[in-house]
């Protein structure tokens, strides 16, 4: 059975990773349209109404008009934007957050896909606080650092083009310091926190690879958890799972440097312990390709379980592209 995708806003960076990770498929086949019927309300929507599964890669807003103009009932849709991530009537596409999720995501008419930073947020917190280890009141902190790959076309050419409009010359810069990043509801609700964290973001001078940080004072925690519990929760809760792995527990000295870069080109994300050498202290990482397990990849598993055909499907090789 080959099923018709239309993948609206499939020129911005995370359409074209996805149609690149898609082709050659013999099991789909793409609806489009030129770049002038795209700025065509209504042929948008005859498109948005004839695919099987349609692929938002839109802004906010976009994407929530995209939603409104689809009137058959058996158009599927997997929303890239964050517009719909905590939205009744949509499932969160992280197949591995809970035993049944991907279940849920194969039979969903809505997915809304994972942020880049929040999949490795979630993924890290919503096992701890499901155990109970880390309380869903806790006073959260996550940092993190991503290519610039992840800002879109106009960071990308800030970096890269020397003749930018707005050309960016430093090799690291913080933002988000209004402590309000949009992927802040996202982390929290699906993570189970009662209490807002705070999430520090950055963007450094390579184009794509990401680390997300999440410290903890483990002797301040009720029931003080050693490291090795941490560790144990983690592994238990991704035990099986092809893309979200857990590296061994690292404590004390001999600390590996952890390289941002070191899963690109995969649909991966890794989580590391590590911590001190008296475990009073954690940080748990995850390492991820942002616009893999972060974007594009991700959205390819969740089709492949809407599909009904084996999730890793085509993403296997991603390295190769």
């Amino acid at each position: 059975m080959v099923t018709s995708i239309f993948i609206d806003g499939a020129e911005g960076t995370t359409g074209l990773q996805i149609r690149t990770r898609l082709e050659g498929r013999d099991d789909i086949s793409f609806l489009a349209l030129s770049d002038d019927e795209r700025k065509d309300r209504e042929k948008r929507a005859g498109m948005l109404n004839a695919c099987d599964i349609a692929i938002l890669c839109l802004p906010d807003d976009a994407a929530r008009e995209s939603v409104s103009m689809i009137e058959n009932p058996d158009v599927r849709v997997i929303d890239a934007s964050t517009a719909h991530r905590i939205a009744d009537g949509w499932d969160y596409g992280f197949p591995e957050m809970d035993p049944g999720q991907a279940a849920k995501i194969a039979n969903s008419k809505r997915v809304a896909n994972t942020g880049c930073y929040a999949v490795a947020s979630v993924a890290v917190l919503h096992p701890l606080v499901t155990d109970g280890v880390l309380p869903s009141d806790w006073p959260v902190s996550i940092n993190a650092v991503s290519g610039y790959s992840g800002g879109g076309k106009k960071l990308i050419a800030g970096f890269e083009d020397p003749n930018a409009v707005e050309k960016i010359d430093t090799p690291f810069r913080v933002y988000g310091l209004n402590l309000g990043h949009k992927h802040i509801p996202e982390i929290q609700f699906w993570s189970g926190l009662e209490r807002t964290p705070i999430f520090v973001p950055s963007i450094a001078r390579y184009r794509e690879g990401m680390i997300v940080q999440v410290p903890l004072h483990l002797a301040a925690l009720p029931g003080k958890p050693t490291p090795d519990a941490i560790h144990d929760i983690l592994s238990t809760h991704y035990e099986g799972r092809k893309f979200v792995t857990v590296a061994d527990l690292v404590q004390g000295e001999g600390a590996p440097v952890l390289d941002p870069e070191d899963l690109n080109g995969t649909n991966e994300l890794r989580l590391h312990v590590y911590a001190s050498k008296d475990g009073t202290q954690a940080v748990i990482c995850g390492v991820l390709d942002n616009l893999g397990k972060g974007a594009s990849g991700q959205a390819v598993q969740c089709l492949n379980l809407m599909m009904g055909v084996p999730e890793e499907t085509g993403l296997l090789e991603m390295a190769l592209l």
